[in-house]
């Protein structure tokens, strides 16, 4: 029997081998001394690092083949049971899919993730990888046929499911009350809009208010109006209208032609057209009522404080409006009659007596362009310290010192003014004797502003 030589046994676990159990050698044969043993020792080294470096990792410290199969059983079980699991799965979702319509795969991104995941669950077998692998199964999504049982069939997702095409179920967006969480507010504001004008547009017509349907019974069972008498009314209305216009137009030219002219050229017109007398002084009361107060009120107060006995002379009298609110005797004279006590003529020559008359009254009356010979016929029928009432419409008078002075000159000093009222100003004048200039003398302070009335 030989023994084995030293290196041999040292071969044999560098290459993590058992020893062989020593066996008879011949005995020709001799141990390897010197310089090739080293050279065998270094090729065997060189070929265990070889099959080291082309064998898998293991763990380290394991020294025997045993252990390193152990591991390896230990290993194989759990990837062929991780990929038999995910290709179990997949063939589920194939065969859901195809029954249900819906494609054989997810969207790429769906893809990539189960991918990742099973790359990671068959390289490591390690806690944090069995961690990591639930978390990416949370994330992937759930079956299809599980995810349909447990989710609402009126919920949200069953709308975007309804959307994608989904032929096995029913859309349930119509008939859910509530509404997708993936609208915006305002496509939430016009869907809910839309669903109201629908609703409104397929409502079931309503019946008729007895009430209401009974009344036009009830109106024609009444005999209407004929339709002439309602056209005839209409044109009345009409009529009457247009012919107040033109009342107004004719009372503004009038009273135009009286301050633009002299009192000889507007007595021609009134002489030749009556019934203008009747419209201008219609015209004129209904612009006079709308003043706070009237001026002839206003002189009648005054006379009435005076005595009975004096004797008044009415320039421009109108309607005899004073001689009616006074007890004394009045002479009244106008260029048209409207009344009895009316004497018509120009009243730059009435007939009246030199020195008859204590009061003489301009109400409003001062019109056309001889306004000097209103005032010196007054101032001719007058009694010396008689009295002279002045009330004219207070846009007139430029300058009331002025006028003021040129009646002064005229035979009169003034004795009072009221220049309060916001329409009217009034004057009292007493006579102090015949006028101061020649009748060929300019009065300047006589040319007061005519009054026109604007179209309203």
């Amino acid at each position: 029997m030989f023994e084995e030589p030293e290196w041999a046994e040292e071969a044999s676990l560098a290459a993590g081998l058992r020893p062989v159990a020593s066996r008879p050698r011949p005995a020709a044969a001799c141990p390897i001394k010197g310089s090739k043993r080293r050279q065998l020792l270094a090729t065997l080294r060189a070929l265990e690092a070889a099959s080291l470096s082309q064998r898998l990792p293991s763990l380290p410290g394991s020294d025997s083949e045993e252990e390193e199969v152990v591991e390896r059983r230990k290993k194989r079980p759990k990837k062929a049971s991780l990929a038999s699991v995910s290709t179990e799965v997949e063939e589920k979702r194939k065969k859901q899919h195809q029954k249900q319509g819906l494609p054989g795969s997810d969207s790429e991104e769906k893809e990539v993730k189960k991918k990742k995941c099973r790359k990671r669950a068959l390289e490591s077998g390690s806690a944090a990888e069995e961690t990591r692998k639930g978390k990416c199964r949370k994330q992937a999504p759930l079956d299809p046929a599980q995810h349909l049982d447990s989710v609402d069939p009126t919920g949200p997702k069953a709308w975007k499911r309804s959307a994608t095409g989904d032929p096995s179920k029913p859309s349930s967006v119509a008939t859910s009350p509530q509404t997708p969480h993936a609208l915006s507010r305002k496509q939430w504001r016009n869907r809910q809009k839309n669903k109201r004008r629908h609703k409104n547009k397929f409502r079931p017509p309503q019946p008729p208010d007895p009430a209401k349907v009974t009344a036009p019974t009830e109106e024609t069972e009444v005999p209407p109006a004929p339709t002439q008498d309602d056209h005839e009314a209409r044109a009345g209305a009409l009529r009457a209208r247009m012919a107040q216009r033109l009342d107004g137009a004719r009372f503004r030219y009038l009273n135009e032609q009286l301050y633009s002219g002299p009192s000889s050229a507007a007595q021609r017109l009134f002489q030749e057209d009556p019934e203008a007398f009747l419209l201008y002084h219609r015209g004129f009361q209904s612009q006079v009522k709308k003043w706070p107060l009237q001026p002839v009120d206003r002189i009648a107060r005054d006379l009435r404080q005076r005595p009975a006995s004096l004797v008044v002379a009415d320039f421009g009298c109108g309607d005899c409006r004073l001689a009616s609110s006074i007890r004394n005797p009045v002479h009244c004279f106008d260029l048209a009659s409207l009344d009895p006590r009316v004497t018509v003529c120009d009243m730059a020559q009435v007939p009246l007596e030199d020195e008859s008359v204590d009061v003489a009254v301009f109400c409003l009356s001062l019109m056309g362009t001889n306004i000097r010979d209103f005032l010196e016929e007054a101032n001719r029928v007058l009694k010396p310290g008689g009295l002279l009432k002045v009330a004219e419409v207070s846009s007139r008078f430029e300058d009331v010192r002025a006028f003021l002075g040129a009646v002064t000159k005229l035979g009169f000093k003034i004795i009072s003014k009221d220049l309060t009222n916001s329409h009217f100003f009034l004057f009292d004048f007493e006579k102090t004797g015949p006028p101061r200039v020649g009748p060929k003398a300019q009065l300047s302070g006589l040319k007061l502003q005519p009054c026109l009335y604007k179209r309203r």
